[in-house]
């Protein structure tokens, strides 16, 4: 894959799509849940972050002002391909994955604790921009979606070790999910939620998310 500068442009096995809308998972890991004293669901939890939330890999990602407790979340990202389609059964959605990435769902955990205590969004404290970080894209034929490792460093030290064979709800089922509030559009891309061991980022810290599989990705904290 390759993108512009901004994360605006995806380009795979010859075609090009344009980022429309980052669909994101929680909760999709029961470690992760326990972790943070959260009740495994029973249906998937949706929200959304907007285009302008994607740092490519090699770019500083720049600490938000408007919290203190910056976390890392390493996931597996699919990008839509194919035809339009609502209603998606859980064969039907497989089949328009058309890339795979790993990315980073970024989150201020003192906001969002906060905002969950009253009952409010959480969108101060996932989606503001440079919260979705992206790394390069390959053909989702070309990994095991139902077996895929992919792990989280921060400076050096692993911090996450996932495997999707653990995700509450597998790629297709959250496809399925999601067309049947929105139709799923060529470029639409799904952060399909992280396993546990997630933690807090500094300045001048050093992610990388990496899966044999796809490749290894890097950001600088600024």
């Amino acid at each position: 894959m390759t993108s512009d500068s901004s994360g605006s442009r995806i380009e795979l096995d010859g075609a090009t799509y344009a980022p429309r809308r980052i669909f994101c998972i929680g909760r999709n890991y029961a470690d992760h849940a326990a972790e943070l004293g959260n009740r495994v669901p029973e249906s998937p939890v949706i929200f959304m972050k907007p285009v302008s939330c994607l740092v490519p890999a090699g770019r500083t990602i720049r600490r938000p002002t408007h919290g203190s407790d910056l976390h890392f979340e390493a996931e597996l990202v699919l990008l839509i391909g194919g035809d339009p389609g609502s209603e998606q059964t859980p064969a039907s959605g497989a089949a328009t994955i058309v890339g795979v990435a790993l990315g980073l769902d970024l989150t201020l955990r003192d906001l969002q604790s906060s905002f969950k205590d009253r009952g409010l969004p959480w969108e101060l404290a996932k989606a503001f921009d440079g919260s979705a970080p992206i790394g390069d894209f390959v053909a989702a034929s070309a990994v095991d979606l139902a077996s895929l490792e992919f792990t989280c460093s921060v400076n050096g030290s692993v911090r996450q070790r996932g495997n999707t064979a653990d995700m509450i709800f597998p790629p297709s089922a959250l496809m399925a999910a999601i067309s049947r509030a929105w139709t799923l559009l060529p470029g639409d891309l799904i952060y399909t939620g992280t396993p546990a061991g997630v933690g807090g980022l500094d300045a001048g810290d050093r992610v990388v998310v990496e899966a044999e599989e796809i490749g290894s990705f890097a950001w600088n904290i600024g």
